[in-house]
């Protein structure tokens, strides 16, 4: 296992070089200059006077006057020699300080997401296995189907606006960090991680419920029912953990979903994640804050698929790691 733990994690080198080459010339074949915005920007906001603003000396002093090797050179030096991704060409700022600032505001919309997604897929999906065809099972294989048609943007916005309007109420607007206000923080978390939560767990839901049927109908099943065993101890001790393969890739899948899902249900409930920083340095064409958010992302879900592959050896005997 230890050995195979190591080899995979060297092979993510190669694949994080990769990563940070595509990306590194995918974000500047975007249209737009930043400089260009830049110029813009001031213009708009000194009307009637003359730009004070030297093109070439922004773009000199930004370090994007060399050529697109030599910028990419500096960037992945600095990461591997200082673990430095880089600064905003807006704020100078540096980029791992904003990312390790956000990374946990993410970390606990999506954590809270996750956990309520498999509090609702992982019991409904095995009742409605356990009693199917019947009323539970419907009102159950109902529910999934309305997860998943019902986009969580548009329930986030009609929750910002249609309470303010019908009662004068409206989720708050400014972040509230955890260890200020641990009560006041969760409300405001609670609401957007319902609803990604409740997305997320209709495609669940239903992958629960056809493995179970599956392994409901193997003959091991039969036998444990033949030798009297109680319909608790078939369910939870023989047919769930090897119905849980399959929808733990299912699962693993939805964990960088989480990620552009928070994209939205940050920017709806103003809070300052990773999700609203990355589409704030995409509409400024923020090069650096783009590739190194993209970076982060990568390794991520690099150990997500680590993590998933090391989690079937636990779930099935019959897998061995060498």
């Amino acid at each position: 296992m230890r050995d195979y733990i190591i080899r995979r994690l060297l092979l993510m080198i190669p694949t994080l070089f990769f990563v940070t080459v595509m990306v590194f010339l995918l974000v500047r074949l975007v249209p737009g200059d930043v400089i260009e915005i830049m110029v813009m920007q001031q213009a708009s906001s000194q009307v009637g006077q003359e730009s004070e603003l030297d093109v070439d000396a922004v773009r000199h002093m930004l370090g994007l006057d060399v050529p697109i090797h030599t910028q990419y050179g500096r960037w992945i030096w600095g990461i591997v020699t200082r673990g430095d991704l880089g600064e905003s060409l807006w704020t100078g700022r540096s980029v791992t300080e904003e990312i390790l600032h956000r990374l946990p505001i993410t970390f606990e919309l999506g954590f809270l997401a996750f956990v309520l997604a498999q509090l609702i897929a992982l019991p409904v999906g095995i009742y409605s296995a356990i009693r199917q065809d019947t009323i539970g099972d419907y009102a159950g294989r109902s529910f999934a189907i309305l997860s998943l048609a019902t986009p969580a943007f548009w329930l986030g916005t009609m929750i910002m606006v249609f309470p303010s309007i019908w009662w004068g109420w409206a989720p708050a607007v400014e972040y509230i960090p955890f260890l200020d206000d641990p009560l006041g923080n969760l409300q405001q978390f609670i609401i957007p991680a319902i609803l990604m939560g409740t997305a997320m767990s209709g495609g669940t839901m239903r992958i629960v419920r056809t493995m179970m049927l599956e392994v409901l109908r193997q003959d091991y099943i039969r036998t444990a029912w033949a030798k009297g065993l109680r319909e608790r101890t078939v369910v939870t001790r023989h047919a769930v953990k090897n119905a849980l393969i399959p929808v733990v890739t299912v699962i693993s899948g939805q964990i960088p979903v989480m990620t552009g899902g928070a994209v939205i249900m940050e920017q709806i409930f103003c809070l300052p994640g990773m999700g609203r920083l990355g589409l704030n340095a995409v509409l400024n064409r923020d090069l650096f804050i783009i590739s190194g958010l993209n970076l982060v992302f990568a390794i991520f879900g690099l150990l997500t698929i680590l993590a998933v592959d090391l989690s079937y050896a636990y779930l099935d005997p019959r897998v061995r790691y060498r």
